[in-house]
């Protein structure tokens, strides 16, 4: 493998690499080893040498590995980065045996290297090895993208996700911070005395949120299944069965509904159930978890979102969705006695509301309409319709209200937490009404969920019970502009479409 070799090879990169790849095979034999042995990792050399002096070369010999990232001088330095960061690698007459230096013609930006060398720091202050031997692990055939400027069709960069954060150190870096995130989360509600469990992905009933589902079906039970919309069920039933009175999950939901920028069939959901608290306990919680994760990520409660600067150190503001209401139209809803009432308000204030819409949905509709846009700052919007929340406790004097809190920040709904219903009786009620509109909207699959409602019955403690949008709150922490920017892997279009 020598300059003479290199001339004889294809012009075109693939076609180059796949040539590069058959000599490798002739001439040394195995190119994707089972066994290799680093010493340390990029990150480790970097901080054990972090002292270094320029221009001073230890006796230390160690063993390294990671992607070639860049190459010069025919490859007598070339920079190799892993997980953890890059180091420089120097292959010369002079330190480098020829047996390692023949195997540098055959080294592309992309191929995966393992280097065992003596460690210095050149007078530029670079921290760098002197390769006494190099092993190929992993020869690529396909180049990398041109690394100073990444991918820059957004839609490859959802599909081609290993090639986006091997060339977008900003995209690397919010995947490093949402594991981060996860870990804070679990690690707080640890803390704060919780007892995380694992719920069931495919249900035979699907509920605990208004959604369409993902439908799916079991050969052997002979059975349609569901893939969750919601784990809020089955962690209330926990709380019926006295395991824990505080009960959390971390995992995916699925809706088979529309994708946007904070839209994705499958997200993570936090859902959590406090037994012998509320939703203003909740309220507390969801505060003082957000707090802990922008010290853990920023550092501070205060931090940059686009041009906006969003603080996450409470209390935050909390209003009653009626009163956000007349505050922002002039319109009081709670001086509003019926649903036609209702209606002809929202009409004579230029609000185009379905003629069976009810008093409380007409107050969300307009509550999203004119109000969701001004929620930046975080905010606790409270007191929501019961129309629209059937598994909320009413607001003492207020039966139209019920004890059920939204948090919102830059405009996006957050968390949604309730003062949890308990009243078998009235879950009933409420869930067999829910059933009835849904089928009057055509929705003939959707049951009612006896094995909840039986649980029920046994006896649930009162409770507080609050959902986070995780997916969302990470888009927030780490500053992307897109759902899709925060998910590993999103859902997307077929490469036909």
């Amino acid at each position: 493998m020598n300059d003479k070799t290199e001339n004889t090879l294809s012009s075109d990169a693939t076609e180059v690499r796949a040539q590069k790849l058959k000599l490798l095979r002739e001439q040394i034999g195995e190119v994707y080893p089972a066994h290799f042995h680093r010493t340390m990792t990029n990150a480790e050399l970097i901080a054990k040498y972090e002292n270094l002096e320029p221009d001073v070369e230890t006796q230390d010999v160690v063993t390294v590995a990671g992607r070639v990232y860049s190459s010069r001088n025919s490859g007598m330095f070339m920079d190799i980065h892993d997980a953890g960061g890059k180091i420089q690698i120097f292959s010369h007459k002079d330190t480098t045996p020829e047996e390692a230096r023949a195997l540098l013609p055959m080294i592309d930006i992309g191929d995966i290297i393992g280097v065992t060398g003596i460690v210095r720091r050149t007078k530029r202050g670079e921290l760098t090895i002197n390769a006494q031997t190099i092993t190929m692990l992993t020869k690529s055939l396909l180049p990398m993208p041109e690394k100073w400027h990444g991918l820059s069709d957004i839609e490859l960069r959802y599909r081609k996700r290993h090639l986006d954060i091997m060339t977008n150190e900003d995209s690397k870096l919010r995947f490093q911070q949402r594991s981060k995130i996860l870990s804070g989360i679990r690690r707080f509600m640890e803390n704060d005395g919780f007892m995380e469990v694992e719920t069931p992905m495919l249900h035979s009933v699907y509920g605990g949120a208004t959604a369409e589902p993902f439908k799916t079906h079991h050969n052997t039970l002979k059975l349609d299944m569901y893939l969750r919309i919601a784990p809020e069920l089955f962690l209330k039933r926990t709380l019926v069965s006295g395991l824990t009175d505080k009960v959390f999950e971390i995992n995916r939901n699925f809706r088979n509904e529309g994708v946007s920028t904070r839209h994705n069939p499958e997200f993570t959901m936090m859902e959590c159930y406090w037994a012998y608290a509320d939703y203003e306990d909740i309220m507390d919680l969801v505060e003082r978890l957000f707090e802990s994760l922008a010290l853990s990520i920023h550092g501070a409660t205060e931090f940059p979102f686009g041009d906006k600067t969003m603080s996450f150190k409470g209390p935050f503001k909390r209003v009653p969705m009626p009163d956000a209401v007349k505050e922002a139209t002039g319109i009081d809803f709670l001086a509003i006695k019926t649903d036609e009432e209702a209606r002809a308000a929202a009409k004579a204030a230029g609000f185009a509301v379905e003629k069976d819409w009810t008093w409380g949905e007409c107050l969300a509709f307009i509550f999203e309409e004119k109000v969701e846009s001004t929620l930046i700052q975080p905010s606790h919007v409270t007191h929501f319709p019961k129309d629209i929340s059937p598994f909320a406790k009413e607001v003492p004097g207020e039966p139209r209200l019920v004890e059920r809190f939204e948090t919102y920040c830059n405009a996006w709904e957050l968390g949604n937490a309730f003062s949890e219903l308990n009243d078998p009786e009235e879950q009933r009620r409420r869930m067999v009404e829910q059933l009835e509109q849904a089928h009057a909207r055509g929705e003939k699959e959707k049951q009612l969920d006896e094995e909840f409602l039986d649980a029920i019955d046994q006896g649930m403690p009162p409770a507080g019970g609050l959902g986070i949008g995780v997916d969302r709150l990470i888009m927030l922490l780490t500053n992307a502009p897109s759902i899709r920017d925060v998910i590993l892997f999103p859902a997307r279009r077929s490469k036909a479409d």
